[in-house]
């Protein structure tokens, strides 16, 4: 029987990605094509322990501890959050923060010197790397609940998502990425049909949603190959990219969930890609944990996740909240 918690199921699909992908972050796609990852595995770049997870969870649990404390999305709060994890570990494995982007990190240390979250993200051209997108999680999934009771509109949901990215990435071009996510999020537990008939109904619903404003039409073309996701199906896989940038790790993570039809190949294929293997591994987690649900999760790999009850927890706290 699948759970019935949007939150566990999104947020440990999130982690658990990002854990698999840690230790082979940065191996080229022919070291893996060599030697693949099949399991969870330890040590690597950043010789941690198996079942370590990296920014990309320590700044999505500190944004969805933040959205359980004050049952609701403060920027503000979220951002001291975001400089606690940075100077203290909190949110970490084992109490300190490594594998930090540059985007983030400058986006920390100029909040730190202005208290302001609304000057501190980063929004020239060079700064749209994955790192919003890739904690994007809590956001998309407390907006969809606020949607689904009409305590909020859709138009001030997307926003609110746009402010969430822009603590850290504020360039148009990563909002939307943000945007779509939780197009994604919504189409996925809204939506009937296959996975790919789900993903496509999110895809549409986005572009319907950022053609309204002609701001948006630039930006939307280096979304273009995401229109028809069954053609996009078709490109070959030496044509996806799986670097930091952030359109490639939205086009790799969900080409790596139209080519299987369960979690745990879905994540094994993301992490095979290469590069940025956490965050590729990370984005695609977040959409098949909801698909499928937290019991597809194998048992093996949240055995070794670190700090799986205390996660688990978290994520069921936003139950009904």
């Amino acid at each position: 029987m699948r759970n019935n918690s949007i939150w566990l199921n999104g947020i440990m699909g999130v982690v658990v990605g990002d854990a698999l992908g840690l230790p082979v972050q940065f191996s080229y796609r022919e070291e893996l094509e060599e030697k693949p990852v099949t399991e969870m595995i330890g040590h690597g770049v950043f010789h941690m322990p198996e079942g370590s997870w990296s920014d990309d969870s320590s700044l999505t649990l500190a944004a969805l501890s933040s959205i359980n404390e004050l049952n609701g999305i403060d920027c503000q709060d979220i951002m001291k959050r975001f400089v606690r994890w940075y100077d203290h570990g909190e949110y970490t494995p084992f109490g300190y923060a490594y594998d930090i982007g540059y985007t983030c990190e400058m986006a920390i240390c100029r909040y730190k010197e202005t208290q302001d979250h609304n000057k501190c993200g980063l929004d020239d051209e060079r700064s749209n790397g994955n790192g919003s997108l890739m904690r994007i999680m809590p956001a998309c999934l407390y907006v969809y609940e606020k949607v689904m009771r009409s305590d909020m509109t859709e138009e001030q949901g997307v926003e609110l998502i746009h402010e969430v990215s822009a603590l850290t990435h504020a360039h148009l071009r990563s909002k939307i990425a943000c945007g779509m996510y939780y197009f994604l999020v919504k189409s996925v537990m809204n939506h009937s049909g296959t996975l790919q008939e789900r993903l496509q109904a999110g895809i549409d619903e986005a572009m319907q949603c950022y053609h309204k404003d002609v701001g948006n039409l630039v930006q939307l073309t280096y979304y273009h190959r995401l229109l028809h996701l069954e053609e996009f199906k078709q490109v070959p896989r030496d044509r996806i990219k799986s670097g930091g940038y952030v359109v490639e790790t939205m086009e790799a993570a969900l080409w790596c969930l139209l080519h299987t039809d369960n979690l745990k190949d879905c994540l094994l294929l993301a992490v095979n890609l290469g590069y940025d293997t956490d965050t590729v591994a990370a984005v695609a987690g977040g959409l098949a944990g909801l698909f499928y649900g937290y019991e597809s999760i194998p048992d093996e790999w949240l055995e070794k996740l670190q700090k799986r009850f205390w996660i688990k927890r978290m994520c069921e706290e936003r139950i009904g909240g």
